[in-house]
């Protein structure tokens, strides 16, 4: 219990900076809790409602929400969420751990790409 609770506060920061918890909370929560990577990403959805209702209230009282492209993002992350909900019955766990492995490389090669150019 205490392990969870660690991991969802992590998670928690994290998901209000905007970055997205999961990439804290379903490593956690497949390799160190050895939770099946279906389990955890059902989890991470439904944690992820309350928390990010929170970060969306403080977010728009720190004047940093742009309005105008809430509705493009909204609706085709709708249709994203639903195609995936839906295509998430064909892939087993492994398959799934491994896709969420080549997501988190590439986030990871595209912010260190990024960092480098705004430091230059």
């Amino acid at each position: 219990m205490i392990l969870l609770s660690i991991f969802g506060f992590v998670s928690g920061i994290v998901s209000g900076m905007g970055i997205g918890g999961g990439i804290v909370l379903i490593p956690a929560l497949t390799m160190i809790l050895g939770f099946d990577q279906k389990i955890a990403q059902g989890i991470t959805l439904l944690y992820f409602i309350p928390t990010a209702v929170f970060a969306l209230i403080v977010h728009i009282k720190n004047k940093v929400v742009d309005f105008k492209i809430i509705l493009y993002t909204v609706f085709t992350g709708i249709i994203g969420a639903s195609v995936g909900a839906f295509c998430i019955r064909y892939f087993s766990s492994q398959h799934l751990s491994k896709i969420f492995s080549v997501f988190l490389l590439t986030v990871g090669i595209f912010q260190t790409i990024s960092g480098l150019k705004q430091r230059n």
